[in-house]
């Protein structure tokens, strides 16, 4: 049963709906359109999503915004937009008007809501199955709130008046081994689980039975500045499965991918660069399979035309600006760009990686090219790398 029918069936039985509720705004201080920047390629906002969407019990995604583009993205992730007025917008805003705004939108079209999963965009990894028993705790009448919680061993202090620390969790004086201390637990803020009635009437997401839904600790991370957007990055390259590469066509930079980014230059100036022959095949497997492949290069070397000639693909060079040109040659084959795949090495690739569904990066690409790249490939440039590419989109 889906999602859809399952809300559509409870309705009809007379039980409320489960809603997760994202609150999204466009502006933010420290980092720039943050909910729309990138964690393992893909958009926070479109993270939350997801992970709304994986955990049981979740009937209903909801996107509270003000912004067209985070509107579209989260449109596009499968998630209810939820148009919030420029009075709820601002940087005094609450969270919590957010959602009473949302559940009165949602309610005023016929929708009874009962729980609310409250998520927030910026904590990138949401464990589905800690916010699953969440919601599942809520259900069975176990809590009226939940939320999600670091355990930590750690010795906290303070600062009194005169400066001087003084501890918090513990005695300064006596140092227990961590065996025997007692643990302690750190709001993630990654998501709150509660009672619509109960938050309508308290207005605020802690009331009545509170409990803890423990989360691993690298989970925990929430992004307020560029420091942590970049720890973040790093630490989906590191936790994260790769996921197949389902698209429906593939762009590449020629200089670090398609080679190793080395030339060698004969005495009257010309260019030589060494190249994969498993490229080659993996390319006319590509084209077998009717997937369309675009070379895009500043580079106006004519070895780079010679090259995409040999593989018998369409190669547009010397482009400056390919964030347009990819733009308009999606349009040409009819693809959307959120199904196409576009592979890069340097920070050149950025301005068209950001605008796919699907940026990859070589595995020796620049460290800004790695961070906002939704996977990372195991090859180098000029190593076979265009071809694992191609394997894993055929596969998928």
């Amino acid at each position: 049963m889906t999602k859809t029918m399952t809300r559509m069936w409870m309705m009809d039985q007379g039980s409320g709906t489960t809603v997760a509720i994202i609150p999204a705004r466009g502006g933010s201080k420290q980092v720039p359109r943050k909910n729309l920047e990138r964690v393992g390629g893909v958009p926070l906002v479109e993270r939350a999503v997801r992970a709304a969407a994986a955990a049981s019990g979740i009937d209903l995604v909801v996107v509270s915004t003000d912004d067209e583009e985070i509107a579209a993205v989260a449109a596009a992730a499968g998630a209810r937009v939820v148009r919030r007025p420029a009075e709820l917008s601002g940087d005094t805003a609450t969270s919590e008007s957010a959602i009473l705004h949302a559940l009165d939108e949602l309610e005023a079209g016929g929708l009874r809501v009962e729980i609310v999963a409250f998520l927030q965009a910026t904590s990138p990894f949401i464990p589905r199955d800690a916010l699953a028993a969440a919601v599942e705790d809520v259900r069975a009448d176990r809590a009226d709130s939940v939320f999600s919680a670091q355990e930590t061993f750690g010795f906290l202090w303070r600062e009194d008046e005169g400066g001087a620390a003084v501890a918090i969790n513990h005695e300064a004086a006596r140092r227990l081994r961590r065996q025997d201390r007692e643990p302690h637990h750190l709001e993630t803020g990654a998501f709150y689980v509660f009672r619509a009635a109960g938050f309508r009437e308290s207005r605020h997401r802690f009331f009545g039975r509170i409990r803890l839904a423990p989360v691993p600790g690298w989970t925990a991370i929430e992004i307020d500045d560029e420091d942590q957007l970049r720890v973040a990055r790093a630490l989906a390259a590191r936790h994260e499965v790769a996921p197949p590469i389902p698209v429906r066509a593939v762009v590449t930079d020629f200089d670090g991918v398609h080679t190793d980014d080395t030339a060698i230059i004969d005495a009257d100036g010309g260019e030589r660069v060494r190249v994969s022959r498993e490229d080659g095949m993996g390319v006319a497997l590509l084209r077998r399979a009717g997937v369309p492949l675009l070379i895009l290069s500043t580079e106006v070397n004519p070895v780079v035309r010679a090259r995409a000639d040999k593989l018998r693909v369409p190669v547009l060079h010397g482009i400056d600006d390919k964030e347009t040109a990819l733009r308009h040659w999606a349009r040409e084959i009819d693809v959307p760009l959120a199904e196409i795949a576009y592979l890069g090495n340097d920070v050149n690739d950025l301005p068209a990686m950001r605008i796919v569904g699907w940026p990859i990066a070589v595995a020796n690409a620049h460290p800004l090219v790695r961070e906002e790249a939704r996977v990372v490939l195991r090859r180098r440039g000029g190593e076979g790398v265009v071809r694992e590419l191609i394997e894993r989109v055929l596969s998928s």
